[in-house]
C-alpha cells in the first residue's frame, strides 16, 4: 500500500542527514545556504574526497538560487577542490532570451566568463550555456 506523503516533509523532516548522499535524484528544492542540509554542495564537501569524479550541472532556473551556490564553488576551496567538471546555465540579460527569462536573468555574458575563468584558474573544468 502506498501513502502519499509530501517529498518535503520526507526531505526536510524524515530522511536522516547522513542518508541524504545516497539519494540521486532529490524532487524537493534545494537551498544555496551555506549550512542548510538541502544545499548540493555542502552535501559534496560532506560525502566525497579528492579521489570521487564529482560533475555539478547547476541548473535550477531561479537566479537567486544558482548565482550563490556558483560563487560558493568558485569562493569556497573545500568544495572547488573536489570538483571536476562543472556546468552552469546561466540566465544572463541577453534580447534573444528576454521572452522566456525575463524575470530569471541577472548579469552579463561576461559575468559568466570571469566565473568559468575563476573556476578554470581554481582547477575546476568549467562551463555554461545561456
Amino acid at each position: 500500500e502506498i501513502t502519499e506523503t509530501n517529498p518535503n516533509k520526507v526531505y526536510k523532516d524524515l530522511l536522516p542527514e547522513k542518508y541524504l548522499h545516497s539519494y540521486h535524484w532529490i524532487n524537493t528544492g534545494v537551498s544555496a545556504g551555506k549550512e542548510d542540509k538541502l544545499n548540493p554542495l555542502r552535501s559534496i564537501v560532506s560525502q566525497f574526497d579528492k579521489d570521487d569524479l564529482i560533475i555539478v550541472k547547476l541548473d535550477i532556473d531561479t537566479s537567486d538560487i544558482e548565482l550563490p551556490l556558483a560563487n560558493q564553488l568558485l569562493e569556497d576551496d573545500s568544495i572547488n577542490k573536489l570538483v571536476d567538471h562543472f556546468y552552469f546555465e546561466h540566465h544572463v540579460h541577453m534580447k534573444e532570451i528576454a521572452a522566456n527569462w525575463n524575470i530569471a536573468m541577472k548579469g552579463s555574458i561576461q559575468d559568466s566568463f570571469e566565473l568559468m575563468n575563476g573556476l578554470r584558474n581554481k582547477g575546476v573544468s568549467a562551463h555554461f550555456w545561456v
